[in-house]
C-alpha cells in the first residue's frame, strides 16, 4: 500500500478551526449511534440482562484506551492518530496496518449507520424504501463533509446535543417506569433481571461482548480530530476526561433500563428505545425517540466519515496510500479521501436493494473484533512511547495515571476478551477472519514498502 516515499511528499496542512466544544461532542457523536440504538437490542437478545457484564468489561477497556490515546494525542496531535503512534512505536508496517484496518472498519460502519438510520425512519414513515433513504443520507453527509471542518464541527455539535438530551429524557422516563411512578402503568421492577440474568450463559456474554465493542467503536475519533482543533493539547485533555464518563453513563444506564423493561425474547428489541417508551404508554414518545435515533445514527455517520477520510489522508501523507488522497480543496478538505471513504456506503445501498434486511446484521458482525485490534495497538504504542519519553526526558501535556500498571491491565483484559471470543463458537469465526484480514493488510503494506524502496534506490540513468 506504500505508493511513494514520504520524503517526496509536499508539506500538507489541515486547518485548526474546530472548537474544543465541537471536539468533545464529536467524541459522543461518533460513539452514540447504531451500536446503542440498534446494537443494544441485539446484545440483550444474545446474553439477556447479562449484557451489562459485557458493557462493563468493554467500558473498562475503552476508558483505559482513551486515557492512553489522550496522552499520545496531547503530545502529538495528528490526523493519523493511533496509526502514527503505532508507526513510531513499532515501525512503518505496524502503523500502516493499523491505519488501513481502522479505515476499513469505519467504511463498514458508515454503511451500517446509513442503513440503520434508513430502517428506523422507514418504520415510522414507510414511504421511501430503505435503500433509497440510505442513498439520500449518503449524498447529504458526503456534501457536509466536503463543506469544511468548521461547518462540519458545528453541525456535529448540535446533532450530539440533541441526542444527548433525548437519552437523558429516556433515562428519566425509564427510571420512572421501573420505580412505578407512571400513572396507570404497571412497573416490571427488576423481575426481568433477577429471574433469568444470563439465559445463554458465558457463550451469550461472549457473543454480546463483540456487539458491545462495536457500540463503543468510534470513540477513538477524538484523537484523530485533535489535529484540526484549536489549542489541541488543552482540547484533547478536556475531551478525553468528559467523553469517557458520559458515554459510560449513557450506555450502561440505557442498557440497564432496556434490559429491565424488555425481556430477552421481546420482538421490541429490534428498536429497543421505542420498545421501552411503548411500555411506558407515553403517546407519541415511541415515534419521537425513533426519529431521535435516526438523528443519532446520522450524527455517527457524519463523525465516522470525517474520521475515515482523515485517516486515509494521513496514510497518503506518509506514503502509505496513493498521493491523490492527500490533496486538499480550497476549504482545506481532502476531497478524494472523503470520496473513497463513502464508496462502500453507496455500494451497501445497492446491496440492500438486492438483499433487503440482510446487510445490516452482516455489517455488525464484520467490524466488532477489528476495534479490539485497534485498541490493542493503542495500548502497546502508549506503553512503548511513554517509556521512551521518560527515558529521553520528554515532557507530556497529559500523563495517564497508574502507568504502566493500568496499561498492562488493559492489555491483559484485551487478551482475556480474545480468549473468551475464541472459546465461543459464535465469535470464533469472526476473530479468525479478523486475523486473516490483518495478515493480508500487513503483507500488502510490507510488499508495498519494499517495492517503493526498490524504485527509490534503483538506477536513475
Amino acid at each position: 500500500m506504500t505508493m511513494k516515499s514520504t520524503a517526496e511528499r509536499p508539506a500538507i496542512q489541515l486547518v485548526h478551526s474546530m472548537k474544543p466544544r465541537q471536539l468533545t461532542m464529536m467524541g459522543l457523536g461518533s460513539a452514540i449511534g447504531a451500536g446503542l440504538f440498534l446494537g443494544s437490542g441485539a446484545g440483550i437478545q444474545a446474553a439477556g440482562p447479562a449484557v451489562l457484564i459485557s458493557y462493563m468489561v468493554a467500558g473498562t477497556l475503552i476508558i483505559l484506551v482513551m486515557w492512553a490515546l489522550g496522552e499520545m494525542a496531547a503530545a502529538n496531535p495528528n490526523s493519523g492518530a493511533f496509526s502514527v503512534y503505532a508507526e513510531r512505536a513499532m515501525g512503518k508496517t505496524a502503523g500502516a496496518t493499523v491505519g488501513w484496518l481502522w479505515w476499513l472498519q469505519l467504511v463498514v460502519v458508515i454503511a451500517a449507520e446509513a442503513l440503520g438510520a434508513a430502517g428506523l425512519l422507514f418504520s415510522v414513515w414507510p414511504v421511501i424504501p430503505v435503500w433509497a433513504l440510505a442513498l439520500i443520507f449518503m449524498v447529504v453527509f458526503t456534501g457536509i463533509n466536503l463543506a469544511g471542518v468548521k461547518n462540519f464541527g458545528e453541525f456535529e455539535f448540535w446533532f450530539a446535543i440533541l441526542k444527548v438530551t433525548a437519552i437523558v429524557l429516556f433515562l428519566a422516563i425509564g427510571a420512572a417506569l421501573l420505580l412505578g411512578l407512571l400513572p396507570d402503568v404497571a412497573s416490571p421492577a427488576l423481575s426481568n433481571i433477577t429471574t433469568d440474568f444470563a439465559p445463554a450463559g458465558l457463550g451469550g456474554i461472549a457473543t454480546a461482548l463483540f456487539v458491545v465493542i462495536f457500540a463503543f467503536g468510534g470513540t477513538e475519533i477524538v484523537s484523530v480530530a485533535a489535529a484540526e482543533t484549536e489549542d489541541p493539547e488543552r482540547s484533547v485533555v478536556k475531551a478525553i476526561r468528559t467523553v469517557v464518563w458520559r458515554i459510560l453513563v449513557f450506555y450502561i444506564g440505557s442498557v440497564f433500563v432496556i434490559a429491565a423493561v424488555l425481556p430477552a425474547t421481546s420482538e421490541a428489541l429490534a428498536s429497543p428505545f421505542a420498545g421501552v417508551l411503548d411500555a411506558a404508554q407515553i403517546p407519541g414518545a415511541s415515534a419521537a425517540i425513533t426519529l431521535v435515533a435516526v438523528i443519532a445514527l446520522l450524527s455517527a455517520l457524519n463523525a465516522n466519515l470525517y474520521g475515515a477520510s482523515r485517516m486515509v489522508f494521513s496514510l497518503s501523507e506518509r506514503g502509505e496510500a496513493p498521493l491523490f488522497l492527500s490533496k486538499l480543496s480550497g476549504a482545506r478538505v481532502p476531497m478524494a479521501a472523503v470520496g473513497v471513504s463513502v464508496a462502500f456506503g453507496f455500494l451497501a445501498t445497492v446491496l440492500e436493494l438486492l438483499f433487503p434486511g440482510r446487510i445490516l446484521p452482516a455489517l455488525f458482525q464484520l467490524v466488532g473484533s477489528t476495534c479490539l485490534v485497534v485498541w490493542g495497538s493503542a495500548l502497546v504504542s502508549q506503553l512503548i512511547l511513554r517509556r521512551r519519553a521518560v527515558r529521553d526526558g520528554t515532557p507530556l501535556p497529559l500523563r495517564m495515571t497508574g502507568f504502566p500498571a493500568l496499561t498492562i491491565f488493559g492489555l491483559v483484559l484485551l487478551s482475556l476478551i480474545f480468549a473468551v471470543g475464541f472459546s465461543a463458537e459464535s465469535s470464533r469465526l469472526q476473530l479468525f477472519s479478523t486475523l486473516v484480514l490483518i495478515a493480508g493488510i500487513a503483507a500488502a503494506c510490507r510488499i508495498g514498502a519494499r517495492l517503493t524502496s526498490a524504485r527509490a534506490t534503483g538506477p536513475t540513468d
